[in-house]
């Protein structure tokens, strides 16, 4: 009896997964770079490969309805465009065929390096995105949503970016997203954004992701374990030796 009480105690345990605030992920992030010493190329990298693998397990190469599989990768001038440079990187090393969209280019010598490495895999950048939605629909298997990270300012959406979302709300085939979805908030979800079929959790969920219902996934079991504990996350036992794991 003793037993099977102390059992149930520890059931009772385990605690909810934690989703964060705006707030609370800049500051891991900060602590990460600060005191951890970990690099801002080292996160992204790790962020972008993690990105390319979600996609090869929520649509694998077997999967994919057209006779190429081929990818759009849509990247912003900040952070989250630089994961999309490496995920479009790595998803081309898995033997899927990513191009990237990338209307505005940052100045930033990290984001600028990592743009040379696609371009040295002979990844094809466009020049424009088609405003004709069935373009897109009849072209690509999948959409990557990699432009507007947690940081953005969700009320204030400019050009290109704006005319991007009106045109990803109409698309008919798939669309993964990096994060926050690009035009959410990232502690609410946007009832009249883009609906990603596929959400790619990075370091732990955000607040915005509570009510998701596709498949969502976390990239996160590289956080130190101080930090894990620190700010309660409760990260799920990610499976075997998997950067990754399905919520």
């Amino acid at each position: 009896m003793d037993k099977m009480n102390h059992s149930s105690a520890e059931a009772e345990t385990i605690e909810p997964l934690r989703y964060l605030s705006k707030e609370e992920a800049a500051a891991i992030e900060t602590e990460l770079l600060r005191d951890y010493r970990f690099g801002q190329q080292q996160l992204i990298e790790i962020w972008g490969q993690a990105c390319a693998l979600a996609i090869t397990k929520a649509y694998p190469l077997g999967s994919l309805t057209k006779k190429q599989p081929t990818v759009l990768v849509i990247c912003g001038p900040d952070q989250n465009g630089s994961i999309g440079l490496v995920c479009a990187r790595h998803l081309r090393i898995f033997e899927y065929e990513p191009t990237i969209y990338h209307p505005k280019r940052s100045s930033h010598s990290l984001h600028q390096d990592f743009t040379v490495q696609c371009e040295k895999m002979d990844i094809p950048f466009l020049s424009y995105l088609p405003t004709e939605v069935q373009l897109i629909n009849d072209a690509y298997n999948i959409v990557i949503d990699a432009m507007l990270g947690p940081e953005a300012d969700c009320a204030n959406i400019k050009e290109p970016y704006s005319g991007i979302l009106a045109t990803l709300k109409q698309v008919k085939i798939p669309i993964a997203s990096v994060d926050v979805p690009s035009g959410w908030d990232s502690e609410e979800q946007n009832q009249d954004g883009i609906k990603p079929q596929v959400l790619i959790s990075l370091t732990a969920p955000k607040k915005c992701a509570m009510n998701f219902s596709g498949k969502h996934f976390l990239a996160g079991r590289f956080l130190p374990y101080d930090i894990q504990k620190k700010y309660e996350l409760n990260l799920p036992d990610y499976p075997g030796t998997d950067s990754l794991i399905e919520l």
